[in-house]
């Protein structure tokens, strides 16, 4: 009976190493130069290699600060992208991160730890021409283009509408005047429309007769 059972456990530890064999052996290479670049205050972008005739559906980052307050971990599948931005990063923080690939039988043994330091929200992005062909670089400059363009389609319409607002205050100002002007001459009396008389004319003409001789006629 005890041999039986010795039987056992050594056939269960074999098949358990081959197991293990197997996976480690189908597990996809650790991916190599890894980098950090396009440092911002509060974003990165992580880079990476992997040897080529491997099959990868993705890959995994570890990112934890330095002081160990914080821990994140990104995983992404079924891309073939080498890089990765990291958002909502703090500025002056030191940071560490580790890459995994991702295979069709697990994932592979972690990279190398790679550290860097974000920068302060007041330094100036360093230059570099290559950051022109990075996607992630062309993605955030697309970005600050629509939100240039749309600021300037708003500043646009609302200078429209102002434009249409002042030009009916001032159409509205010119039929409420004209309105107030014949009002005006709808209350005038008809006596003031009317060509005045001259009140001194019966006088004029009294005193005209009562100006005149009288002459007598007399017959011989």
């Amino acid at each position: 009976m005890a041999r039986i059972l010795v039987l056992v456990n050594s056939v269960g530890l074999l098949l358990f190493g081959s197991e293990m064999f197997l996976v480690g052996a189908n597990r996809p290479p650790v991916p190599v130069n890894v980098s950090v670049m396009h440092l911002r205050a509060d974003s990165a972008t992580v880079s990476w290699e992997v040897p080529e005739g491997d099959i990868i559906i993705g890959f995994s980052i570890s990112q934890q600060r330095m002081d160990g307050k914080m821990q994140r971990f990104i995983r992404e599948v079924n891309t073939t992208s080498r890089s990765c931005v990291l958002w909502d990063l703090e500025e002056e923080m030191n940071y560490i991160i580790q890459v995994q690939s991702i295979g069709l039988y697990g994932e592979s043994q972690a990279s190398k730890r790679i550290h860097f330091r974000t920068l302060k929200k007041t330094d100036r992005f360093p230059s570099n021409s290559s950051n022109q062909d990075d996607p992630t670089v062309q993605g955030l400059d697309k970005a600050r283009q629509l939100q240039t363009g749309e600021m300037i389609i708003i500043v646009v319409v609302l200078l429209m509408w102002a434009a249409v607002i002042a030009l009916f205050c001032r159409q509205y100002d010119i039929i409420k005047d004209n309105d107030s002007s014949n009002s005006k001459e709808k209350a005038k009396p008809s006596s003031e429309r009317s060509t005045p008389e001259h009140h001194s004319g019966g006088l004029l003409r009294s005193k005209f007769h009562q100006s005149v001789p009288s002459i007598n006629i007399i017959e011989v």
